[in-house]
């Protein structure tokens, strides 16, 4: 009876949890015969409770997520000998509640959140075999004394916690420990290896494991799986051609580690039952594959050697690989491996289901492979030299394709129809090849699985998404930069996310009143012919977060949105558009805002608005009215530039307290296309794809030229661009806070007085134009300490005084002072610098000291000057001008 109210109180905690509960419980009062719950024979004790997952919380419930479990409810089964609580995401409480049960052998708490770090209560349990806490957010570090009473501990998880610190010796001394699961943690110092173990497997991967690999950590006699892959750990591999590898050995992953050193698969030749190796991502780890007469006496079923210094033989010189006829898994992408594409790896007898050949130097065709290849899911030969044409029967070829991945090669001729009759193909991407013609229409209409589809940078046409206006199973569609025609289907719909069309030949007027695309999150139309105003159902684009109507011929207002569109990113510059923009998108949300290059009228004062804004373009349009010190709390502004625009007044010195840093990346929430494939396990492997949108660029000027940059633009650049107005008064002391700032432009205004001395800490300054302003003065020598000025111009402007020519200043041309009289070079007898960039041969008569040194050192002036002017770099440069 005390068992039964027992469960019945778990049934009740569930219950309380809005969650569902197994039908049986509370059917009879033999709860013996209830789902998930085993009785002994004899006693009709419960001896088994397997409650993993039961926690189904109702849909129609409030307050969905963690609930409460109090572990001492379990107390009442004595003669329990397994619970198994897993994934039910409650919150463990008590688990000294557990101390009692001194039959348990198997404990199962996985994914759900222990409320405390691993108690050392757990040692009570003297009987358990099996304990699982993975997954449970519990920190801290793993104590010592909890470890001591578990003689009979074969199976210990703790992975994926936050649990730091060294490993303890306790865990490693355990007598019976066969596997041993720390992985996806935080623990730090050496791997303290017991060779008393009778230890199967050792997974500590993803930790911040250091130092080098323990030689007796290959000398484990029962070893059978080995990860360490993902931590800090370098040097050599402690492995040579002695080494006596274990009869049991099947597994070695050290994948993302700094080890360094020589690795020959020689070195293996004893491991009869070997199945997986992987080695990738340690960049300086020497890898060679040759035979050198012997015969490997394993099969390999997976073998990863990405991102290492691998032996080039292994395409050219092929004697390894064709021997392992059991690989399912072969990934050697990132290794600039030269040779033709291997088609002696597509037999008829090939068993390959995954292969990544990636980011080589491959070359030769596809046209070669000939087999029929039904296993293979995955294809990944992108960022190769690879040419021909894709196979006419490619669906013959690879029938079972998920993924096709041939981006970034030379690949020509047309789209082979036949690729729709993949009916697995969930990801293709054909971009950045030498594609033609027109695009099989069944990829947009019939081709179900297919979710990402990328055809980016060819020089494919027809109509634009071949007519289609059903997008239900598309999630991502890439066709920039090709010469699709023709105007978008005024009824699309579907589930997509990503539309990126730009750099295309669509005319027409854009027009999505009876669009359904409730979930389009980025859309790009840039670079088009796309005419007319911009219709005002696109408020209707509820979850669009990225839109860029950019270079197009739009006109008229921007729509006025009831609900202002909560868009990050808005690109509609190069567009004759006009009004006041603020009432289309959300201030609350807008973290990039390009409306450069329309006819926007009005003052600034809307933008104070923007608390996010980090990227303000607003160029080449027609705001007035002066800066406005409240535009000084964009706090997170990266980057503004208003120029080419008729602004007055002068600059706020509040602008100096904006920091100016580099843009977070994380902060615009780049819209994302991706599918975890659980459906599809390739022998322990899962694998995923995604598709991010990528800007297609946008201009700033820095360093003199305007430039077009892309995603990384965010983090690389930081700027402000003011010029080409009516701004006057002086340049604030404060602008010289901005340390972090690398290109300032103030160049084409009525800006006087002088350059700030303050401007000596731009530390991080690359380009600095103050040219035809009214500035008077002379340049201050502070400014020869910046240390990453590339570009500086002060032309046309009324300073005197001597030529900065040390640091990054004596590498400056001359145009840079162009039109300031008063300017002179004070290293020589060389005059002012004139209007027309050259060095007068008169000495300026206002200047009386300098008038009196030249009359009274005319001999030793003149041999100076030949000596200047034919050995020093910069007096040669002055003679090829003179």
């Amino acid at each position: 009876m005390e068992e039964r109210a027992a469960i019945m109180e778990i049934r009740s905690s569930f219950i309380s949890a809005q969650s569902k509960v197994p039908d049986s419980w509370g059917h009879s009062d033999d709860c013996c015969s209830w789902e998930g719950i085993t009785c002994d024979n004899g006693t009709r004790q419960i001896s088994h409770l397997k409650l993993s997952a039961v926690y189904q919380p109702i849909p129609t419930a409030v307050g969905i997520g963690w609930w409460n479990m109090n572990l001492a409810i379990f107390s009442s089964f004595r003669e329990l000998q397994l619970l198994d609580f897993s994934s039910n995401s409650a919150r463990l409480q008590n688990f000294e509640g557990l101390q009692g049960l001194s039959k348990l052998k198997y404990l199962d708490l996985a994914q759900n959140c222990l409320l405390e770090s691993i108690p050392g209560s757990f040692g009570k349990l003297a009987s358990l075999k099996f304990l699982n806490l993975s997954g449970n957010n519990m920190d801290g570090a793993l104590q010592d004394a909890g470890f001591k009473n578990l003689r009979n501990q074969r199976e210990l998880c703790f992975g994926s916690n936050n649990l730091g610190g060294s490993l303890p010796a306790s865990v490693f001394a355990l007598p019976s420990l066969e596997y041993l699961d720390l992985s996806n943690n935080l623990f730090e110092g050496h791997i303290p290896i017991n060779l008393s173990w009778s230890l199967r497997e050792l997974h500590l991967s993803s930790n911040q494991l250091r130092g080098s690999l323990p030689t007796s950590l290959f000398a484990l006699p029962f070893l059978e799986y080995l990860d360490l892959s993902h931590n800090l750990l370098e040097g050599h591999i402690p492995i040579n051609s002695s080494w006596k590898c274990s009869s049991l050995l099947q597994t070695i992953r050290l994948s993302k580690n700094m080890l360094t050193g020589k690795f020959d698969f020689f070195w293996l030749r004893n491991c009869t039952k070997l199945k997986e190796i992987d080695l990738s991502r340690n960049t300086d780890l020497v890898v060679q594959v040759k035979l050198h007469g012997w015969v490997p006496k394993f099969q390999l079923k997976k073998l990863i050697l990405s991102w290492c210094n691998l032996d080039k033989s292994v395409i050219t010189e092929p004697d390894f690989l064709p021997m392992q006829r059991h690989l399912k898994f072969l990934d050697l992408s990132n290794n600039n491996l030269p040779g033709n594409m291997p088609s002696w790896l597509f037999t008829d007898e090939a068993a390959l289901l995954y292969l990544d050949l990636s980011n080589n130097s491959l070359v030769g065709s596809l046209d070669l492979i000939l087999q029929h290849q039904n296993n293979l899911h995955l294809m990944n030969i992108s960022l190769n030299h690879v040419e021909g044409q894709l196979p006419a029967d490619i669906s013959w070829i690879f029938p079972s394709l998920t993924i096709l991945d041939v981006s970034h090669n030379a690949i020509s001729g047309i789209i082979p129809p036949s690729l729709c009759n993949i009916g697995s193909m969930e990801y293709l991407d054909l971009s950045n090849n030498q594609f033609t013609g027109e695009v099989p229409s069944c990829l947009f209409n019939d081709s179900y699985a297919l979710t990402i589809l990328k055809l980016s940078n060819n020089s494919l046409g027809g109509k634009i998404l071949g007519g289609a206006s059903d997008l239900s199973h598309l999630w991502a569609i890439d066709l920039d930069n090709n010469k699709f025609e023709g105007s978008l289907p005024k009824n699309l719909s579907g589930n997509v996310l990503i539309m990126d069309l730009h750099d295309n030949e669509m005319s027409g007027e854009l027009n999505t009143t009876l669009w359904n695309l409730p979930f389009l999150e980025a859309l790009s139309l840039a670079s088009n012919g796309l005419t007319g105003d911009i219709c005002p159902e696109i408020c209707t684009l509820t979850s669009l977060r990225l839109l860029d109507l950019s270079a197009n011929y739009f006109t008229g207002h921007l729509p006025n949105c009831s609900a202002m569109l909560t868009l990050r990113f808005l690109s509609v510059s190069g567009n004759s558009l006009s009004g006041i923009p603020s009432a289309f998108f959300s201030s609350s949300s807008i973290t990039t805002l390009d409306l450069g290059q329309n006819q926007f009228t009005g003052n600034l004062e809307w933008a104070q608005y923007l608390p996010r804004i980090s990227i303000l373009l607003l160029r080449r349009n027609k705001f007035e009215g002066q800066i406005s010190p409240n535009l000084c709390h964009l706090q997170r502004l990266s980057i503004i530039e208003i120029s080419d625009n008729i602004l007055s007044g002068s600059i706020p010195p509040c602008i100096g307290s904006i920091p100016f840093k580099y843009s977070d990346t994380s902060i615009y929430e780049w819209p994302t296309a991706s599918r975890q494939l659980y459906g599809r396990l390739f022998d322990g492997i899962y694998f995923s794809y995604q598709s991010h949108y990528d800007l297609q660029g946008f201009t700033f000027t820095t360093k003199g030229n305007r430039y077009t940059y892309g995603r990384n633009f965010f983090t690389s650049m930081s700027g402000i661009d003011l010029s080409a107005n009516m701004l006057s008064g002086e340049i604030p002391q404060e602008i010289g806070n901005l340390s972090h700032i690398k290109s300032l432009n103030l160049s084409n205004n009525f800006i006087t007085g002088p350059i700030p001395a303050t401007f000596a800490n731009l530390s991080g300054i690359e380009s600095l134009d103050l040219s035809k302003n009214r500035l008077s003065g002379s340049i201050p020598w502070q400014l020869t300490r910046l240390p990453s000025i590339a570009v500086f111009s002060v032309a046309y402007n009324n300073l005197s005084g001597c030529l900065p020519d040390s640091g990054q200043f004596g590498s400056f041309d001359r145009d840079c002072y162009r039109g300031n009289e008063n300017l002179r070079s004070c290293t020589s007898s060389s005059g002012p610098v004139a209007p027309n960039g050259t060095v007068e041969s008169m000495p300026d008569d206002s200047d009386p000291i300098l008038y009196v040194v030249t009359a009274f050192s005319f001999i030793l002036a003149f041999w100076a000057t030949i000596t200047f002017l034919f050995c020093h770099s910069f007096g040669q440069r002055v003679l090829l001008k003179l």
